[in-house]
């Protein structure tokens, strides 16, 4: 009897981070429909007054600057040739396709006329910094879905297109760092425009370097995180001999970043703004302090850094920090001189989380159906009964 039930075919039961997944998916659709029944104003607290909000500032900027870990990984691998940190590419890869397929999704709501998306493909304005945006996004997130083909092609045994890609792989890389860097600065080329109107705190000329900058480290702090989140839904070790590493290049980003952040500071007089504790003040200290003070004083002694827990810890106060600019750059450092106050309705924030759950979702969904990891796909029976 205990022998026929052994071997009897094991009943998936959803555990509960699948069905707060779903729950979340829902809620997504339903905002979803009334956002394209009933306009833009049913669902968000924009106005005119204030155009871009959390749409933008959560699940476009960071959106994109969190995917960064891809082209700064397949650099590193196919370019430099550091051929021992290959086991994490795939994975590094479908983040970064799922980060920028999201971020045109969220981009589809956002548009007042999304039906006219496309029109960047036909009517060319190569003077506007949105144009080259939308190109480079449109280009890069075609690299990525060819550089994940091979694992599609080899789940169904289709080898030859898959060599193909592989022998193309490399002009493949440079052609997505060229991408990226474009587009990953030209985000910060965006608030170029408004000197007058973005707070001092986060105006620089250099803005596109700023930009480019930390999305490299806040990317590698992603992949980081990424691989800890893996290793507890699939029961994986955490590769700690090649995250190690990463946490170096991390600190090095962040370093350089945190001087370029400092030194513009100086150049707008703006260290008044930080010592009289307002509003502004207070998110600049917060921000920086949790997303680059921290994790570079973590990760500067090896005994922490080699410490899983700390690795982790440090990958997460990174990316909470990149957030937290991001956030600031579009909504924080913009109010004062929009003369409102805005906060994010319920139904945008619903729209962003879903978003994000919906691509953990498709991530985990991936994990099972394609040979992401080395091994093979995660089957059912390998997982922790938490990330099932």
């Amino acid at each position: 009897m205990n022998t026929v039930a052994a071997l009897a075919p094991r009943r998936f039961r959803p555990g509960f981070w699948t069905a707060v997944a779903v729950v979340l998916f829902l809620a997504f659709c339903t905002v979803t429909v009334i956002r394209f029944t009933k306009g833009l104003g049913a669902v968000t607290n924009l106005s005119d007054q204030f155009p871009w909000g959390l749409w933008i500032g959560f699940d476009l900027l960071c959106g994109v600057g969190l995917a960064a870990g891809a082209f700064t990984l397949t650099a590193v691998v196919h370019l430099f040739n550091l051929k021992k940190f290959e086991p994490i590419v795939r994975p590094t890869i479908l983040t970064g396709f799922l980060g920028y397929a999201f971020v045109i999704v969220a981009l589809l709501l956002d548009l007042g006329q999304p039906w006219r998306i496309w029109h960047a493909i036909v009517y060319w304005n190569p003077h506007s910094v949105m144009f080259e945006v939308a190109w480079c996004v449109m280009l890069y997130t075609t690299v990525l879905a060819v550089e994940f083909s091979p694992v599609v092609f080899e789940k169904f045994g289709f080898h030859a297109p898959a060599r193909i890609i592989h022998r193309l792989i490399t002009p493949l890389v440079i052609l997505g760092v060229i991408l990226s860097t474009l587009h990953q600065s030209s985000l910060g080329s965006l608030y170029l425009i408004v000197p007058s109107k973005l707070h001092p705190l986060w105006y620089s000329p250099m803005l596109p370097l700023h930009f480019y900058i930390s999305a490299i480290g806040a990317g590698i702090g992603m992949v980081i995180l990424e691989s800890y989140l893996s290793g507890r839904a699939f029961r994986r070790h955490l590769e700690m001999d090649l995250l190690e590493p990463l946490a170096r290049g991390m600190v090095v980003a962040l370093g350089i970043y945190g001087l370029m952040r400092l030194q513009a500071i100086r150049r707008n007089h703006a260290f008044g703004s930080i010592l009289d504790f307002g509003y502004e003040g207070q998110m600049f200290l917060l921000e920086f302090t949790l997303g680059v003070i921290l994790p570079v004083v973590l990760m500067s002694f090896k005994r922490l850094r080699t410490h899983p827990d700390w690795l982790v810890g440090s990958a997460f106060l990174a990316v909470l920090g990149f957030v937290m600019n991001r956030l600031n750059v579009s909504i924080t450092g913009m109010e004062a001189a929009s003369g409102t106050r805005y906060l994010p309705s319920g139904m945008e924030i619903i729209v962003s989380v879903g978003l994000v759950a919906t691509g953990m979702a498709v991530f985990a969904f991936a994990v099972r159906m394609f040979p992401i990891f080395p091994g093979g796909p995660v089957t059912r029976g390998s997982e922790s009964e938490e990330g099932a």
